[in-house]
């Protein structure tokens, strides 16, 4: 699987060690930076993150963060993304399983790099349920504006 990671500059280390978890695992991974400690704005590798999944040059992406909020939220704003912010592999199940998520986005200064290790193969390793569950995934990328269906 093609699979692009982002992070700020708290989560370079965190970053790193999931780059090498994933090429262990056998997926293609490219690491969109940042390479160093320097501080750098979440918003810019979350956009480049979402852009590398809505382009089809990535199947899943892996956004990092301090706490993994900030750039989680940069990710879903391209309707292309649906990005999840976990911190346990049952939130990791489910938002591949009910959500469809194509990005899973972590906290480096929230979750360990054991339990994200565990998420991550959780993510990757986990179908969408489909049924029920589509057409509520369907409405994510074409939001009603007045009232509920």
């Amino acid at each position: 699987m093609r699979v692009a990671i982002a992070s700020d500059h708290a989560a370079i280390e965190m970053k790193a060690v999931l780059v090498q978890w994933l090429v262990d695992a056998g997926h293609e991974v490219d690491d969109l930076g940042p390479m160093t400690t320097d501080s750098v704005d979440y918003p810019d590798y979350g956009y480049k993150l979402a852009n590398a999944i809505a382009s089809g040059n990535a199947d899943r992406g892996v956004a990092l963060c301090g706490s993994g909020i900030g750039i989680s939220i940069a990710v879903n704003r391209n309707p292309a993304c649906r990005c999840a912010l976990v911190s346990e592999g049952l939130s990791a199940r489910l938002a591949r399983e009910h959500n469809d998520a194509n990005v899973i986005a972590m906290g480096a200064r929230v979750v360990g790099i054991e339990i994200a290790k565990d998420c991550l193969n959780v993510f990757m390793n986990t179908e969408f349920g489909g049924d029920r569950h589509q057409r509520r995934v369907d409405k994510l990328s074409a939001p009603i504006v007045e009232g509920a269906a």
